[in-house]
């Protein structure tokens, strides 16, 4: 069985604030041989390895030398019913959601596969290192319910939420602005702050919503302030034409969630791509949170985000996947891409910076960074191992890296799943078919170090 006890030994990297190069060294801590000591799913201490283990008494030793101990990742905005329609050919933003994703997630009306769908959606985030996911599930009861039992059994920190969407979408696709209400107040009154779940109220996006079910949303929010907001902003220039459209007295895509008092701290506005000058304002003043998309972005041509602007305005941005229409459950392949979008205009993403971004980063920007995102003692412990050496190609170009940086940009750039040797989540692995050597006698520790 388990111990509650759990010393974890390899290669430490954690982060203290947002990196902006190797030499700002106050930013992380590295530790050649470190550990970390496991206490009941939290971290009781980081350090040295030598210096913990007179603590190890009773604990199991698991030795993950030489490869790499970071906090899990987060993956700040991807779509639950979307798994099996990602990588779907073809089409834009609007033509996508209409011939893949609307007819796939009217499946998730049965409760059953909603519970099938939910494990192997889980399975996979794991599997590529995602400890955290915030998460749209579809419009039905059901599918929310599907989502956050299973992340329940697997005691991962989560937050989702039913889509709302009453207009312009298929029939066993819509709710209705009271039904909507009724069953987000029901799941936020089951599932909000128990265990390790978090609520996000979820109008898909203005397209989808009547002004009634905005109305809705609205007195939602304002019942349930410390609950998240998610929904999707100015991804494609087809969508905000059409938005506009559907709210002619607004001055811009932004301003419709404006009106309603949607924004603060707790919204994650999904790609905000095309803004207007007011709209980047009006996000600084709330402290609203962009969410960068990159592997969606490019899969649906919708445009390059602007994190240089964001930044400049004192804006904190996430980064994601956004599964279906990004096209990789890898966290290290969304900063491979994030990298490359950035490059097209002229900014630069530093590995450490982007390592930082999709754990500690993700994590501030969603008011958590004391509970995810580092190795700090007394957080929680999620925590990847990974291997740089995972594949053929990463074993070659690790012949020629000289420094931590370079190993990262390496995994940034060459990693995926394969590079992952190991995931735990509050503690517990998750990879236990290529799990490390287990040593559960500390006397035995003791023999070897």
């Amino acid at each position: 069985m388990q111990s509650d006890r759990l010393m974890l030994r390899g290669r430490l990297l954690t982060f203290n604030a947002e990196p902006f190069g190797a030499e700002d060294t106050s930013a992380y801590d590295y530790i050649e041989d470190g550990a970390l000591l496991i206490e009941n799913g939290m971290i009781r201490a980081r350090g040295d390895f030598s210096d913990l283990i007179g603590d190890a008494t009773g604990a199991e030793i698991v030795d993950h030398r030489p490869h790499l101990l970071m906090a899990g990742f987060i993956d700040t905005h991807i779509h639950f019913p979307q798994v099996q329609v990602i990588a779907s050919w073809g089409a834009q933003l609007l033509d996508w959601l209409n011939t893949y994703t609307f007819p796939e997630e009217t499946r998730f009306a049965n409760d059953d596969h909603a519970a099938a769908m939910a494990c192997r959606f889980f399975d996979l985030l794991t599997n590529h290192g995602t400890t955290t996911a915030v998460a749209y599930c579809s419009v039905h009861k059901g599918s929310a319910e599907a989502y956050f039992e299973e992340a329940e059994q697997r005691n991962m920190r989560v937050i989702g939420g039913k889509v709302l969407m009453d207009r312009n979408a298929p029939d066993g696709l819509r709710d209705t602005p009271q039904c909507g209400y009724d069953d987000t107040k029901e799941l936020i009154a089951k599932w909000h702050g128990k265990g390790r779940a978090s609520y996000a109220i979820t109008p898909r996006f203005a397209i989808t919503s009547t002004p009634e079910q905005m109305d809705m949303t609205g007195a939602l929010v304002h019942e349930h302030p410390d609950c998240f907001v998610q929904t999707h902003l100015s991804e494609n220039k087809n969508e905000i034409a059409y938005t506009l459209e559907l709210y002619p007295e607004a001055r811009d895509y932004l301003d419709v969630y404006q009106r309603y008092d949607l924004l603060s701290d707790k919204m994650l506005l999904g790609h905000s791509i095309h803004l207007e000058p007011r709209e980047v304002a009006v996000m600084a003043e709330t402290g609203s949170r962009p969410v960068f998309c990159p592997t969606s972005n490019l899969f649906l041509g919708s445009g390059l985000f602007d994190e240089a602007r964001m930044r400049k305005n004192g804006i904190i941005s996430a980064i994601a996947t956004d599964i279906g229409a990004g096209n990789s459950y890898s966290m290290l392949q969304t900063l491979n891409e994030g990298y490359k979008i950035l490059q097209l205009q002229d900014q630069k993403l530093h590995p450490l910076r982007a390592f930082h971004w999709m754990t500690r980063g993700n994590a501030v920007a969603l008011g958590m960074e004391d509970k995810i995102g580092t190795l700090d003692a007394g957080t929680e412990a999620d925590v990847v191992v990974l291997n740089s050496k995972a594949t053929d190609a990463m074993a070659l170009r690790m012949e020629r890296a000289s420094n931590l940086s370079e190993e990262l940009f390496i995994l940034q750039m060459l990693g995926d799943d394969r590079a992952v040797e190991e995931v735990y989540v509050a503690g517990q692995p998750q990879k236990s078919g290529r799990r490390a050597m287990a040593i559960p006698e500390f006397e035995r520790v003791l023999e070897l170090a």
